[in-house]
């Protein structure tokens, strides 16, 4: 055993496997009122970790593990937690402040009382009920990609919240632009946007 104990320290030494992330295990740890500010978390493991009060603020967390994870009051302000699956998270009263969340899952997240203004939630998978609820508070721009909150979240978009989810893929996308004989777009149907 002592071989595969060298190969994690070492994996862990070399910022990850093929040395392209943290390798860093938190999963079930005890992180309360930490303090890892602009420390780079890329690819680690937090499943099931209680992060309540902790201060991971300019962290990067791209392609991160938190499912599960308790980030109560917990301060992400200004951190790229893109990429990352944020599945079943207690995120309640966090400060998501400038964060980007582009592409991240978070299913069945709680984000009740988040603080989002500036956050970037674009592509992000979140429930609709959820999302509803930050569309009312919703705020600000975001620093790094440009983006508004309100826009990334898809607040006041009624086609945008119209949509399924991953789950229900014909619910899921646009309609489709509907094409004359030739495959160019019909301009008789009004869904056609064709410049000429």
């Amino acid at each position: 055993m002592p071989s595969i104990a060298e190969l994690n320290k070492y994996e862990a030494d070399t910022r990850g496997e093929f040395g392209i992330g943290s390798a860093a295990q938190f999963g079930s740890a005890d992180l309360r009122k930490a303090v890892h500010v602009n420390e780079n978390f890329r690819r680690a493991n937090f499943t099931s970790a209680d992060m309540r009060e902790s201060d991971f603020s300019g962290c990067t967390f791209n392609g991160a593990y938190l499912e599960k994870a308790v980030a109560y009051k917990t301060n992400f302000s200004g951190a790229d937690l893109s990429d990352t699956l944020m599945d079943r998270m207690v995120l309640n009263e966090a400060n998501l402040t400038n964060a980007v969340l582009v592409r991240s899952v978070l299913t069945r997240s709680d984000l009740g009382g988040a603080t989002i203004v500036g956050a970037d939630f674009s592509d992000a998978v979140i429930d609709l009920p959820q999302k509803q609820a930050l569309c009312k508070y919703a705020s600000g721009t975001n620093p790094v990609t440009g983006v508004s909150t309100r826009a990334s979240l898809g607040c006041g978009n009624s086609r945008r919240n119209a949509y399924g989810t991953p789950s229900s893929p014909l619910l899921s996308a646009p309609p489709q632009q509907l094409l004359n004989r030739d495959g160019f777009c019909d301009e008789g149907t009004g869904l056609c946007e064709a410049s000429k």
